[in-house]
């Protein structure tokens, strides 16, 4: 039997219905304090462009993925579902937004840097290395 994702109690359907104030006291201290100044700071003209894609994405104006830089919106209950890529920097990586991601901020699920891997040591790495010959 498969479990139904309970977002702090609240059902998927519950949350999405619930309004951003009724949300606010259900996220952690620094989504609140971000959200609280919503009407200043936080949404800049990206988040307010991005949140209007959204509504246009779940009426059906807006067709394929939604392509964004916006790495520092706090995910919220009426993005669940959608399809998104975020840029980290280099390109964009698609995500699927489920309820488990909600109070996230979207950076979190496009990392930014990757695994190095180093090759082997060039001429001049170390001191010794000057005298292995060259290939």
């Amino acid at each position: 039997m498969v479990r139904e994702f309970k977002f702090k109690g609240y059902a998927s359907h519950q949350t999405q219905s619930l309004s951003i104030e009724a949300l606010l006291p259900l996220l952690n201290s620094r989504q609140r304090r971000s959200l609280d100044k919503r009407v200043g700071k936080y949404m800049s003209d990206d988040k307010r462009k991005l949140r209007e894609e959204i509504k246009l994405l779940r009426d059906g104006k807006l067709k394929g993925q939604l392509k964004t830089h916006v790495r520092d919106m706090i995910i919220l209950p009426d993005m669940v579902g959608l399809s998104m890529s975020i840029h980290n920097g280099k390109d964009f990586s698609a995500i699927t937004i489920k309820p488990e991601m909600i109070g996230h901020y979207l950076g979190e699920y496009s990392i930014t840097n990757r695994r190095v891997q180093h090759g082997a040591p060039g001429v001049g790495s170390s001191r010794s290395s000057l005298y292995v010959p060259l290939k």
